[in-house]
């Protein structure tokens, strides 16, 4: 009896064995160029899946690409910076739980010789200049969280340059759109994270710099929402809500305060605010 006894442990083992491990849950998040150019969200993700057992897989575009991903039910959750968009969005019933995570800011960068002499002035002024000088400004024109930000500041500004020979429209995401810049000697807007992945990866052959930061209008919020199940109801939503709890907790809020590139901190933790 004791060896059938044996035997029968070992069966049931070698079972065990060849059984294959239980695969992760899996998270669809759509969200911006920045969280990932910038290396967060690969720095974030192993201790995520680690901490909480979900694999989180993403898609990273402009925001507003990425609210119709979410419109569309082709996400569980969403990262992105634009309030606004973000509020309709979940005012017109797409999404729940909106959250804010993190924010940092957005510097207008161009050319070292800054020929709109734009330097030291407010936003607005900065503006005014390039458009008085028609000096290159790249946009990105893709709807994107940055693209957003910047026609508002062209509004606040009572300025209208999009018909404007000066005026390029990119299409692209972040570091395409200072590639461009770069190349056609412009100015452009551009969120501080990607701005320090692109300046450290250029270095010294960087022939842009930072002409205008540190305006109130320039502030720039990132937020988490969950596609709301009611409209999509393959929404991941308990998945979904572990995400949101997880950014906001304070290790992980810590965390995002710790994560820099060339020594600087890219984004500053405001779960709660």
């Amino acid at each position: 009896m004791k060896a059938i006894g044996k035997m029968l442990f070992l069966a049931l083992a070698a079972t065990a064995i060849a059984l294959p491990a239980r695969a992760a849950d899996t998270l669809m998040m759509a969200t911006t160029t920045s969280t990932q150019d910038t290396g967060l969200l690969e720095y974030l993700n192993p201790i995520f899946l680690k901490e909480t057992g979900i694999e989180l897989k993403w898609v990273a575009v402009g925001t507003g690409k990425a609210l119709e991903i979410a419109k569309n039910c082709d996400a569980d959750v969403l990262l992105v910076h634009a309030p606004a968009s973000e509020k309709a969005f979940v005012e017109a019933g797409h999404g729940i739980d909106r959250r804010q995570v993190m924010y940092n800011d957005f510097v207008l960068v161009g050319p070292k010789t800054d020929p709109a002499k734009v330097a030291g002035k407010s936003t607005a002024e900065a503006l005014k200049a390039i458009y008085k000088a028609a000096a290159p400004f790249v946009s990105r024109g893709d709807q994107s969280g940055t693209h957003k930000a910047e026609l508002k500041l062209w509004k606040a500004s009572n300025l209208t340059p999009d018909k404007e020979p000066f005026y390029i429209s990119a299409g692209q995401g972040m570091i395409a759109t200072l590639n461009m810049a770069a190349e056609k000697n412009g100015y452009a807007l551009t969120d501080r994270g990607t701005w320090i992945k692109f300046s450290g990866q250029r270095g010294a052959a960087n022939p842009l710099k930072i002409v205008v930061e540190g305006d109130k209008a320039l502030y720039n919020q990132y937020s988490v929402i969950t596609v709301n199940p009611a409209q999509c109801p393959k929404t991941k939503a308990a998945l979904a809500k572990k995400f949101e709890d997880w950014w906001v907790a304070p290790a992980t809020q810590k965390r995002i305060a710790d994560f820099k590139l060339e020594g600087k901190q890219l984004f500053f933790p405001n779960a709660g605010k």
